[in-house]
């Protein structure tokens, strides 16, 4: 299942969207976010998030490797979303159009 927010002007955050959107997710449903969205786990939905460094500790191996497996997945996202802000598709008016 995909989510797509409506757009909203200026800067904001992502976590405060969702907050107020309050989407509903089909039961059992996984949802690769990053974290940003610390602390947002909706009910009947597992969460999947990559694992924060602890001060002053390291990353085990496992968590490590479990972090580029999620980092994989999101990448391809991230990269479409960076593909419509560089050619301005949501932001921009089309002005190109003719009469009939």
């Amino acid at each position: 299942m995909n989510y797509l927010s409506q757009t909203y002007e200026g800067k904001r955050h992502d976590k405060k969207i969702v907050d107020e959107e309050n989407p509903t997710y089909p039961k059992d449903i996984g949802v690769y976010q990053d974290t940003g969205f610390q602390g947002y786990a909706p009910d009947g939905v597992k969460t999947c998030q990559p694992q924060k460094k602890p001060k002053g500790k390291e990353l085990t191996p496992e968590q490590k490797e479990h972090n580029r497996l999620i980092s994989s997945i999101r990448i391809v996202i991230e990269h479409i979303i960076a593909g419509i802000q560089r050619c301005r598709i949501v932001k921009d008016i089309f002005r190109n159009t003719k009469e009939k």
